[in-house]
């Protein structure tokens, strides 16, 4: 009995049509939940780092926001005027720079002396630097829970070779750096940088 057949007749598809499919439906769900992996582990991740900063902020000492990180929240920058709460994790490493802004090693810390250096990706966490505007407030807690409000005086473009931090300075300055342009995927040598003076 040929295919034309065995439809006319309302007998099932076979055995063979019945397996592509369900391969086929399992592959697909697969798929699925390959690419929600990343953004759901996102957002795990900043519940994660929220619960670890807080509970920094009653210690007064660094918690990892998960057993393995190689890093710790050490502070929260904010942006008021655009909405922005962002968890800066210490260490500087680009592992630490996918779950959020880092605060770089060799740098003041946040409301000292001299010049206290964030980084973080122009396609997630920075993204805001975009539209951050001379005047603008941006403020730092710390895991002491020291807070330092800095007010934006004006961004940048320059090679990541030629960018020098001001360590001797007497008021603390924040510099906020990205890679650059905002609108590119393809890494390069040329980074944004945001100063702000402590007000």
């Amino acid at each position: 009995m040929n295919a034309a057949a065995t439809a006319k007749n309302g007998r099932r598809p076979s055995g063979a049509v019945s397996t592509a499919f369900i391969l086929i439906l399992v592959f697909g769900l697969m798929l699925a939940a390959q690419g929600l992996f990343v953004p759901v582990k996102a957002v795990l991740a900043q519940v994660l780092m929220d619960r670890a900063f807080a509970r920094a902020l009653e210690t007064g000492s660094p918690v990892k926001a998960w057993p393995w990180a190689d890093t710790a929240p050490v502070a929260r920058i904010t942006a008021p005027r655009l909405g922005v709460s962002e968890i800066v994790l210490s260490g500087g490493s680009g592992e630490a720079m996918a779950f959020g802004p880092t605060h770089l090693p060799g740098s003041a810390a946040p409301g000292h002396r001299g010049t206290a250096v964030f980084a973080a990706h122009r396609d997630t966490h920075f993204r805001f630097l975009k539209d951050l505007r001379h005047g603008d407030v941006v403020r730092v807690e710390d895991i002491h829970g020291a807070r330092t409000a800095y007010r934006v005086e004006g961004g940048y473009v320059v090679r990541n070779d030629r960018f020098g931090i001001d360590r001797q300075a007497k008021t603390p300055i924040l510099a906020l750096t990205t890679c650059w342009p905002f609108d590119s995927n393809v890494r390069g040598p040329m980074r944004y940088i945001v100063l702000a003076r402590r007000i």
